[in-house]
């Protein structure tokens, strides 16, 4: 079975904000795929279902995102899947709006969510699906990242979310290495005009 996690924070106040992008790529995979995640179990709103034939169980922690870690712990422990088996979707402020990147396992980076289920597992070495929201030097990161989007950040992050969940059903279909492969693509430079 895989355990797929979306990270961000419970409630309507942060619901369309850029830490809640896991969470909107989860919904995005439940809708996809006809998964009901509204069970309360595991400190977190979880539902079961199928995807490319294999089970999988959608989670998004509702301890808020800095304790996410005691969500996804309570889920490994009582499912005693391999680490490999994790998929952990989450916002990175390091990686430029509207692009997503796949890794094999590492560091939590910056991410105080990932940070803490690093931390709480003891262990780095799940796939992880990273979706840029770029950062804005001028604005305090907290509010940053449980702001608003702005009009020109929705459209890029409505495409890198579908992106992003596909990318997870691809890791569940066809494994990290060819996930990587087909959504890990570096946007292409616009080639210099020569006169």
């Amino acid at each position: 079975m895989y355990i797929i996690a979306g990270l961000g924070n419970p409630g309507r106040k942060y619901e369309n904000t850029r830490h809640n992008m896991g969470f909107i790529a989860v919904d995005l995979l439940a809708e996809k795929y006809g998964i009901k995640v509204d069970k309360i179990k595991f400190k977190a709103l979880v539902g079961e279902g199928r995807i490319a034939g294999q089970k999988v169980l959608l989670v998004k922690p509702q301890t808020y995102m800095n304790l996410s870690g005691e969500s996804i712990r309570e889920v490994m422990s009582f499912y005693k899947e391999d680490i490999e088996n994790l998929i952990v979707i989450y916002d990175d402020i390091d990686i430029p709006t509207g692009t997503i990147r796949l890794r094999k396992k590492g560091s939590a980076g910056t991410h105080n969510g990932m940070r803490n289920i690093v931390y709480l597992l003891a262990d780095d070495g799940f796939p992880r699906i990273r979706v840029g929201i770029g950062s804005d030097k001028k604005v305090d990161l907290i509010n940053y990242v449980t702001g608003g989007v702005t009009k020109g950040e929705k459209e890029l992050l409505e495409g890198a979310l579908v992106k992003a969940a596909d990318a997870a059903a691809a890791i569940v279909e066809k494994g990290i290495e060819k996930a990587m492969n087909e959504y890990n693509i570096k946007p292409k430079k616009e080639k210099e005009k020569n006169d």
